[in-house]
C-alpha cells in the first residue's frame, strides 16, 4: 500500500473534531467517569488510528452489548471503541483489570 504523506495529520484532526463533540455529551448520557486511551491518547495517530474511550456508567446490559448504546446515541464518525464498565464493578475491578489500570494511569480523564 502507498504512503499517503499528510493523512496521518487529517486523521488526527479527524479525531479530535469527534474527540471533543462526543466528550460534551458523555455527562448528558449519564456517564460517570471517562478517559480517552488508545493512539490519541498516546500521541501517536496513524492512518488507521480509531478513538477510544473507557466509561464507567451505570447499566443493566451485558458487557459485550454496553457499547452499542454509545454508538446509537453518539453515532461516531470515524472508528470508535467504547469499554463500558458499571460504578460497581469499576470499584472492584480498577486494581485488577489492565484496561482499568491502563486508563487510570496513562489515560487522559475526561469525567471523574
Amino acid at each position: 500500500m502507498p504512503i499517503m504523506f499528510g493523512f496521518s495529520g487529517h486523521r488526527r484532526q479527524q479525531l479530535v473534531e469527534e474527540f471533543r463533540r462526543m466528550t460534551e455529551e458523555l455527562p448528558r448520557l449519564g456517564v460517570e467517569r471517562a478517559w480517552l486511551t488508545g493512539d490519541l491518547a498516546d500521541n501517536r495517530v496513524g492512518p488507521e488510528s480509531d478513538l477510544e474511550f473507557v466509561l464507567v456508567h451505570e447499566t443493566a446490559e451485558r458487557f459485550h452489548r454496553r457499547p452499542d448504546f454509545f454508538s446509537t446515541h453518539l453515532r461516531p464518525a470515524v472508528g470508535t471503541r467504547f469499554i463500558v464498565y458499571t460504578p460497581a464493578e469499576f470499584n472492584q475491578l480498577r486494581a485488577i483489570d489492565q484496561i482499568l489500570i491502563d486508563a487510570c494511569r496513562a489515560g487522559d480523564e475526561l469525567l471523574g
